[in-house]
């Protein structure tokens, strides 16, 4: 059965982390969601996005695939493998290929932008997937 999202569950601003390692994408992002009244937090690398997953519980996170140390992918890894699954993860990258797009959707991204991306388009994906009923409720008690 659909359940709605935790932030509006909870009756709070959507969370959301962004992680990436380049502030000429990270700055204008930040300021654009914190504009739409989220609660939004910026982790310059993958290791520090991971350590901050528990604490922080985003309802969706901005990610970088290419970054020094952990990678995105990396990152993307350790959230399926310690089951957040009600996180919504839009990946964003300057890597055209396609093995990597396949590879991030594999790993279960909800959407997958190029760099350069024009912003506007990036705040309209992150509304669309804040409103998102979750197909299933994993989360719920038994």
């Amino acid at each position: 059965m659909p359940s709605e999202p935790a932030w509006k569950a909870e009756n709070r601003p959507p969370r959301i982390l962004i992680v990436d390692d380049d502030p000429e994408v990270a700055d204008p992002v930040r300021f654009a969601l914190e504009g739409l009244g989220y609660d939004v937090v910026h982790m310059p690398n993958g290791t520090m996005g991971v350590n901050k997953l528990e604490e922080f519980q985003p309802d969706l996170m901005v990610l970088d695939m290419m970054m020094p140390g952990q990678s995105g992918f990396l990152v993307l890894e350790h959230i399926r493998r310690t089951k957040q699954d009600r996180i919504r993860i839009i990946m964003v990258t300057a890597n055209e290929g396609s093995r990597h797009e396949n590879y991030a959707r594999m790993l279960g991204v909800d959407e997958y932008i190029l760099k350069p991306f024009a912003l506007d388009r990036l705040m309209d994906k992150v509304r669309e997937l804040l409103e998102k009923p979750y197909p299933f409720d994993s989360q719920a008690s038994p």
